[in-house]
């Protein structure tokens, strides 16, 4: 059999609790439950930086955004740093990119030597800066403007069925990369397909519903553009299936990171919270069919390794990431049980999470969009993730639960260095009164 071909099926600032699989009570995605379901669900997956260049960079190279200096948007990716199309090059495939690029210094066309080395180019820098719901404008490899028509998200995989249904002598590999659900930029609105029925009486998660932001106004949307894009989803499922390409083609769906509705902060993203950084994920075809459910902690720093690895091709050593498959074979014996993100624009921050805690940190005195590290950081959140799942009640400085925090911040310290990061100063939070908590009750909890 030859190698399987790969399509990245890539949304933007999608809330893993948008999905039937995460939880949500709405039915909006059906498709991703089937493939979550049949295939192999990273249940616990999450973004190494909440920002939308700086994820996909670190998607792109399996590299931490403050490793390869690409820690905030308008950045160009450094040569140096090759992308998943560079290996799936030099490994005999087609590769292709549609849709939002976002590692470039451009809004509209992006100059071919910023391209990623993608031979096939239907995309652009930034749409929810050079587009509109329906009004779809992308650029070729000629940078010439190209206008598609439909909803985006129609108009974009209307795109990649064409690309698909082409004949190819090679294995392919295609990432499609929608806006959506991102909010329209130039009016700050969710604004779903007008064919679409309306969700109404839209599920509200309890972080949502507890804290003041603009979820009540912008869910009925963003959900309409999360069905959208399932039922595009659903479109891609099909066409592999009428050309006979379902079992030898790796489907990944998943996003940048997720969004809090104005709950954390003044925008959307660049948080701590999971309604940040929590993400959905989700394979199909070759080796992960019928992989189940992950429960371990993964990022999407771990895609590139995971996609070159199941296409036997070999991981680059320098790759921060590491394959998920050990844990699709249940072979995996020294897997972190905890994951590391980033975090800038909003803040120079950092967090770890285990499955029971979130530790997080920020450095003072900072200016978010330049400094893309600290050598001192101050603690800023410290969640029972176990008892309060939605992170409404922040313990840091409580002194019964000094050993968890102090213990977190051993955990950060290590996820830093492995980062490649200097290791920092981290100023102990102020002591808060004591109240009442279910304390701390061994590492193995952490």
């Amino acid at each position: 059999m030859k190698q399987p071909n790969v399509i990245v099926f890539f949304t933007d600032q999608q809330r893993w609790d948008t999905t039937g699989a995460g939880g949500n009570p709405c039915g909006l995605t059906p498709n991703f439950d089937r493939m979550a379901q049949e295939g192999t669900w990273a249940k616990y997956a999450f973004t190494p930086q909440p920002v939308c260049g700086p994820a996909r960079a670190a998607l792109q190279t399996g590299k931490y955004a403050a490793a390869i200096h690409m820690h905030h948007n308008g950045l160009v990716l450094p040569k140096e740093h090759k992308t998943m199309a560079h290996y799936f090059n030099e490994a005999g495939y087609d590769t292709a990119y549609i849709g939002k690029w976002h590692l470039g210094d451009t809004r509209g066309a992006v100059p071919e030597d910023q391209r990623g080395e993608y031979r096939y180019w239907l995309g652009a820098g930034s749409l929810e800066h050079t587009s509109r719901p329906y009004d779809t404008v992308v650029y070729d490899h000629n940078d010439t403007p190209v206008k598609l028509p439909g909803y985006r998200v129609d108009a974009l995989t209307d795109a990649a069925v064409r690309y698909i249904g082409k004949k190819h002598e090679n294995p392919f590999f295609l990432f499609l990369s929608f806006l959506e659900p991102h909010f329209q930029n130039s009016n700050d609105s969710f604004p779903g397909p007008d064919s679409a029925s309306p969700v109404t009486n839209p599920y509200i998660p309890p972080d949502l519903g507890a804290l003041t932001g603009t979820s009540r106004q912008h869910l009925p949307g963003y959900y309409g553009m999360v069905k959208r894009l399932d039922e595009c989803l659903g479109r891609i499922q099909d066409v592999l299936k009428s050309l006979h390409l379902t079992e030898n083609t790796i489907v990944l769906f998943t996003t940048d990171h997720g969004c809090h509705f104005k709950t954390r902060n003044a925008e959307y993203k660049r948080s701590c919270h999971d309604s940040s950084i929590r993400i959905p994920m989700a394979f199909t075809g070759g080796p992960f069919s019928g992989g189940g459910c992950l429960q371990q902690l993964v990022s999407l720093i771990d895609v590139a390794p995971t996609l070159l690895d199941a296409c036997g091709i070999p991981v680059p050593g320098d790759m921060q990431g590491r394959s998920i498959l050990p844990l699709v074979n249940r072979t995996a014996c020294d897997w972190p049980d905890d994951v590391f993100a980033q975090i800038s624009e909003s803040q120079t921050g950092r967090t770890v999470r285990t499955h029971r805690w979130k530790y997080a940190v920020e450095a003072p005195g900072t200016d978010p969009i330049q400094d893309s590290g600290a050598g001192l950081y101050v603690e800023t959140a410290l969640y029972d993730l176990e008892n309060d799942p939605y992170e409404l009640d922040n313990l840091i400085g409580m002194a019964p639960l000094r050993p968890v925090a102090d213990r977190m911040k051993k955990r950060l310290l290590r996820r830093m260095r492995e980062a490649g990061e200097p290791l920092p100063e981290i100023q102990d939070a102020p002591e808060q009164p004591a109240r009442q908590h279910v304390l701390f009750d061994g590492e193995e909890n952490l």
